[in-house]
């Protein structure tokens, strides 16, 4: 893979990516990934959609607001035009996108994409100490962010001084009158297929956050394979669901693969599956995207509201039990679309749809990617056998500025921390994650930031921090807790210890189930024995 002359004016990403030696096998043969030099993915996906004569179709709803293709690419390029002439923003520059799934936030991505920037979109339930790590490690000095959220940005900048410009939108807000007297043409920035369009951030299992740099060819790939292939969208779906666009599998889905199709997306306006049910029901969205709980969820409310518009479930984040797939087969008619991602390889690279699903299996590789199981020397193991899953396709991890890109990629595959077994029909049934990384509910959670939230509490001496199995949500996170010498057991109740992690860090990393012990099991040598407490 050469690198094209880059459109960048800022070279940050492309100077901070790794050595070429430890980059995996990106390979483009399926047909249809054969991408120009020359490629903008924002000016591709959305003044494409219009180009195409998509322009008066629906592309979002939101609550009461609904744009066409042609309403998008006019806010969009107001959008643009705001971050070229008022804010400075050039080519490369990193912005930081900090909103919960909404227009606005669409938008603002869209036109980050066409002045040739990169987007750093995070989680709206961040708090301002995580923020601090995103916005340093990618030296993000622009930010824009839903006005009532944009406290925890602005005490992220104190800490991080190279975040200087906050925006906030919203109703009233001197951006949105701004943004008023904006052209709604845009001249696209020529960007190159492999200049960075975006980075996604991951914790992994030391809650340092890894930034994966994607190129604005990969943002286009995930929806020419896993979507083209695997769902074979149709004009007349309507997407909705659960993740974040701050997570890539919900950037795909609401964000990317719509407007890639020319099909609608009804995004709910608050969290929630109640939020959810009423958004299918308002909307009749034929195609649900959302973690294992979510379909668990969703069948206790099944009653309660019609959801007969719903024809496909796609499930990520966690592996999808047979038992949620036959339960909800069984509840709605709907045999749910399984599939594993990773944030370093932007999307899903294993599913099946249709005749094909086995219940219980992820799938077969999706067409332009390979799947090998592998033992610790990188050597196939026997279908039946449990070995590490390697990966390679025209996506794949590239960690901005960090050392452990070396343990991701190994002679070009993409290693993912997972173990599987491959049968002889060639299909990957999942087995484990290899490391302390725990999922649940679909979203990533790193033990030791966890443990360093409820060390912070003054009557905690000691902590360890596990993923437990339970009935109803997969996994969850689970804290053994020793308390400080003559603390008062009876005050320090697992609420109390609760509510301040979820003060200390985003509220869904909270341990849910707290076990006080007189000590933790360790080594002689003092390191602590986790597998004892599994």
């Amino acid at each position: 893979m050469t690198m094209q002359p880059t459109g960048h004016l800022d070279p940050f990403t492309r100077d901070r990516l790794p050595p070429r030696e430890q980059w995996p096998d990106f390979r483009f043969d399926l047909a249809g990934l054969d991408y120009p030099a020359r490629l903008n993915c924002g000016a591709e996906l959305l003044d494409g959609a219009v180009a195409k004569g998509w322009g008066e179709r629906m592309a979002v709803h939101c609550g009461d607001r609904s744009l066409s293709y042609a309403a998008l690419l006019a806010a969009a390029n107001r959008i643009a035009n705001y971050l070229v002439t008022v804010l400075g923003v050039v080519p490369g520059n990193r912005v930081l996108l900090h909103g919960p799934n909404g227009i606005d936030l669409m938008a603002a991505w869209y036109a980050v994409m066409k002045v040739g920037a990169v987007a750093v979109t995070t989680m709206p339930m961040l708090r301002a100490g995580e923020l601090a790590k995103v916005i340093a490690k990618g030296e993000v000095g622009f930010a824009l962010c839903d006005q009532a959220l944009a406290e925890p940005v602005r005490e992220a900048a104190q800490a991080e001084p190279v975040l200087a410009s906050i925006t906030g939108w919203g109703p009233g807000s001197a951006f949105e009158t701004a943004l008023a007297a904006m052209p709604t043409h845009f001249e696209n920035v020529d960007t190159a297929r492999d200049d960075v369009a975006l980075l996604a951030f991951t914790s992994g299992t030391t809650g340092q956050p890894k930034a994966c740099a994607h190129f604005h060819s990969s943002v286009l790939a995930m929806a020419d394979t896993f979507a083209r292939h695997t769902l074979a969208p149709a004009p007349d779906e309507i997407y909705t669901g659960t993740p974040p666009f701050a997570f890539t599998f919900g950037l795909g889905a609401f964000v990317v693969f719509p407007a890639r199709f020319g099909l609608a997306v009804a995004l709910p306006e608050r969290p929630g599956f109640e939020a959810l049910c009423e958004t299918i029901e308002r909307f009749r969205a034929t195609t649900l995207f959302t973690a294992p709980m979510g379909y668990r969820a969703l069948m206790a409310s099944w009653s309660d509201h019609d959801l007969s518009s719903l024809r496909k479930g796609i499930s990520a984040g966690e592996h999808l039990p047979k038992a949620t797939s036959d339960a909800f087969f069984a509840c709605s008619g709907i045999r749910l679309i399984d599939g594993i991602g990773a944030t370093e390889l932007i999307h899903i690279f294993i599913s099946e749809s249709g005749g094909d699903i086995h219940p219980g299996a992820t799938g077969r590789a999706v067409p332009g990617y390979q799947a090998r199981v592998i033992d610790e020397a990188g050597r196939d193991v026997p279908d039946g056998e449990v070995g590490r899953l390697a990966v390679r396709g025209p996506t794949g991890c590239l960690y901005l500025d960090d050392a452990r890109q070396a343990g991701y990629v190994s002679n070009g595959w993409n290693v993912t921390g997972d173990l599987y077994r491959r049968d002889t029909d060639g299909r990957f049934w999942y087995f484990s994650r290899a490391d302390d990384l725990i999922v649940a509910s679909g979203y990533n959670i790193a033990a030791p930031e966890v443990e360093q939230a409820l060390l912070t509490h003054e009557a905690v001496a000691e902590c360890a921090v596990i993923g437990a199995p339970d009935d109803e949500r997969g996994t969850i996170v689970k804290a053994f807790v020793v308390l400080k010498p003559g603390c008062d057991v009876a005050a320090v109740t697992e609420q109390a210890l609760q509510a301040h992690v979820k003060a200390e860090i985003a509220p869904y990393k909270y341990p849910r189930a707290i076990v006080f012990v007189d000590a933790l099991p360790k080594t002689q040598t003092g390191k602590l024995q986790r597998y004892k407490l599994r």
